[in-house]
């Protein structure tokens, strides 16, 4: 066998950079980063929180009158009453804020591009865990060979950093690396690190990052497994942060593509039409007190580092432990020390996919609930600007909507259960010349019902005046008549998916207050669907609590039944609806009738579509079809590689044997050839066995 040729390391000489742990008890401002005083944007707050509280306070007032009985409430009304203002008023923020955006887009300003080459440099990071190699290699690849082509290239680095769990998806990493760093040739500054244990997640993964090769860096360009940037995008975004030495986080608003199945394709349809809309209206109200959202963001490493160190909670998941949705976090606590975090909403180039179907999504959301309950334990955060607890606060709120949403059907649905099978009492205990009557005025609730569809749809009205408005944006979209027909079909969609969305959130709260821990599954990423017998088991009770709700309301009254009609029929439909998101048939029809069309989908992006092809070239390569071992075993260069790039060994404790390590050690021994290694190791084994350089020796030497 031929020797294999000297392997270059894979990261270079560390750069450390202390990330103290950040107390959440106590804080001071002299500790925060001096800035000029900068004003607020109290006007924009004052029209997006007073206008929401007034429209808030009008639906209520709406409300009693709804459902007040002459002279005396009940506490069953005072309760529905209750949660509709609750309700409410989380709709009429979303309206008003979408409002304010929809305003300043039709100003049509873009954003000023600086001029001038980069003094800085920043590292563009690529965390990934148990993804597809084919596909975020190439999205790295297309990154990369963009930025270069704008002349700036030498400003940038890039890493990716592997949490990996899974021994083939770790091999078939090494492998992809190997190749791209050969083809890219001499000083493609092109690292990768793979951590042995993936200690908190996502944030731990940057944070190792950080405090390892932080110091080389001024920024860095955090993205997702499935993000992409035009090099024009990330070029801006580091001019911004040059030319802004106040800045510690800058987003970018990222818009869906790539996606065909039917509920992807309804969510970038969504994205690209309403979504600048609400990003807009959000970056004006907060202003320099903005959020961070995890991906497609350049920040500033020092200030990161000095300021974002996450604790861990006191007490275990899902309240406890370490922070789950670390963006936020991340966001309020840099915020706190006086570096400014806003969004570039109109800034393009910035790109991610979305889940491919509606029991994919649900699976992601039961994370995202976890983490932003998670948040009632951090809002209250020493030092917080009020703008971080108002972000905290509306996460919170937008996963318990679902549970108060139908508590409110719920009481509702009491209500006129009682209305209709229990004898009021005319004659109450307090004197009085004449009976109470019970009154509940249909008139004045089918024009609160109207109200309130309309302040709910008005955020996607505001996008689709301004989609007809846009020439490009309308012509993309197949026409002025068939971007109100997509319109349409998404809103149509959405109402029905919405209620089987409210009872999916609401079992996730209901399980988080059960102290049920999510876990963490990596992100299903393709356009493949789900089987049927899966659908039918995530939704057969919302299906039966559809049937049951129907026929119990239509027992009560028919007005009821009609009242409740969209939730019923949405989950009543919960199977075929969750069935037929996933279908990529369903997606692809519809786009060739024109439907549901983006201007990115009718025209790719240079970047999408130079990744689409690297990855195709990618998986002709075999990455993500072969077994790691079997790999390792045949390709001696590969072996090199991964003996290179192993951190140094954790000493184990004489006498303490782990029982992973003994079983590997003595099924590799035992084992005659490799077919019977790769078949006798477990998946815990196999990464043992990888981390082990005696061991790989063994099984290098096995036959074939």
């Amino acid at each position: 066998m031929p020797k294999p040729a000297p392997v270059a390391p894979a990261v270079p000489p560390e750069s450390p950079l202390a990330m103290p742990v950040q107390d959440l008890t106590r804080w001071s401002d002299a500790d925060a980063h001096p800035v000029p005083g900068r004003r607020s944007p109290w006007g924009a707050r004052a029209f997006v929180f007073g206008g929401g509280a007034l429209l808030t306070a009008y639906g209520a007032v709406q409300m009693y009158e709804v459902v007040s009985v002459a002279g005396s409430t009940t506490w069953l009304q005072w309760l529905l009453l209750a949660l509709f203002a609750l309700n409410f008023s989380w709709i009429a923020l979303a309206f008003t804020s979408g409002l304010l955006g929809f305003l300043a887009l039709l100003r049509r300003r873009r954003p000023e591009v600086q001029a001038g080459p980069l003094t800085t440099r920043t590292a563009v990071v690529m965390p990934v865990y148990n993804e597809a190699t084919a596909r975020t290699f190439a999205a790295v690849e297309a990154i990369r060979d963009s930025i270069e082509a704008t002349g700036e290239g030498a400003a940038f680095d890039y890493w990716i950093l592997s949490d990996s769990t899974q021994a083939d998806a770790w091999i078939a990493e090494e492998r992809a690396y190997l190749a791209l760093r050969a083809r890219l040739g001499e000083g493609a500054r092109l690292y990768y690190r793979h951590r042995q244990k993936n200690h908190h997640r996502k944030a731990g993964n940057i944070a190792d990052f950080v405090t390892r090769w932080g110091g080389h860096y001024d920024h860095m360009l955090v993205l997702d497994a499935d993000s992409l940037m035009s090099g024009d995008c990330v070029l801006t975004l580091a001019r911004a942060m040059e030319a802004d030495p106040d800045s510690g986080i800058i987003q970018s608003l990222p818009l869906i593509i790539n996606r065909n199945t039917l509920f992807a394709r309804v969510q970038q349809f969504a994205a690209r039409i309403y979504g600048p809309v609400i990003a807009t209206g959000l970056a004006l109200w907060s202003g320099r007190d903005g959020n961070y959202w995890g991906h497609n963001a350049i920040i500033r490493t020092r200030a990161f580092a000095d300021h974002c160190g996450l604790p861990d909670l006191s007490g275990k998941p899902p309240f406890g432990g370490h922070v789950l949705s670390h963006d936020f976090v991340e966001a309020a606590l840099i915020r706190r020390a006086g570096w400014s975090v806003y969004m570039l909403p109109e800034l393009q180039g910035s790109y991610e996919e979305s889940p491919p179907s509606l029991i994919d999504v649900a699976i992601r959301d039961r994370r995202w609930a976890q983490g932003n309950l998670q948040h009632s334990r951090i809002i209250g955060t020493a030092g917080l600007k009020l703008a971080s607890r108002q972000h905290f606060a509306t996460g919170i709120a937008g996963y318990l909507a679902s549970p108060l949403w139908a508590a409110q059907l719920v009481v509702g649905i009491a209500l006129a259960l009682q209305t209709a099978y229990i004898r009021p009492e005319y004659f109450s205990t307090e004197f009085r010349l004449y009976p109470v009557w019970p009154r509940f005025d249909p008139v004045r609730a089918l024009q609160l019902f109207g109200i309130t569809m309309a302040i709910l749809l008005a955020p996607k009205l505001f996008g689709l005046i301004l989609g007809l408005l846009d020439r490009e944006v309308r012509r993309a979209s197949g026409g002025g008549v068939r971007l109100v027909l997509s319109a349409l079909i998404e809103t149509l969609l959405s109402a029905l998916i919405a209620p089987i969305a409210m009872l999916v959130q609401s079992g996730s709260v209901i399980q988080i207050l059960l102290r049920r821990d999510a876990g963490w599954n990596p992100q299903r990423r393709d356009d493949g669907s789900i089987p049927l017998a899966d659908i039918v088991r995530r939704h057969r009770w919302h299906t039966i609590l559809g049937l049951v709700a129907g026929i119990s309301a239509f027992a009560i009254a028919t007005s009821l039944f009609l009242w409740m009609s969209p939730t019923i029929l949405g989950l009543v439909l919960a199977i075929p609806i969750s069935w037929a998101s996933g279908q990529l048939f369903l997606g692809l029809a519809l786009k060739r009738a024109g439907l549901l069309m983006t201007p990115e989908e009718r025209e790719p992006p240079a970047i999408a579509t130079a990744a689409k092809a690297i990855e195709a070239r990618n998986a002709a390569l075999g990455y993500d079809d072969a077994d790691g071992l079997r790999a390792l075993h045949a390709d001696p260069d590969l072996q090199a590689g991964h003996l290179v790039f192993l951190p140094p060994a954790e000493r184990r404790s004489r006498g303490a044997p782990q029982a992973d390590h003994v079983m590997a050690q003595a099924k590799v021994v035992e084992a005659e050839t490799i077919d019977e290694a790769a078949a006798w190791l477990n998946a815990k084994e196999k990464m043992v066995l990888l981390h082990d350089r005696a061991l790989l020796d063994r099984l290098a030497r096995l036959g074939g």
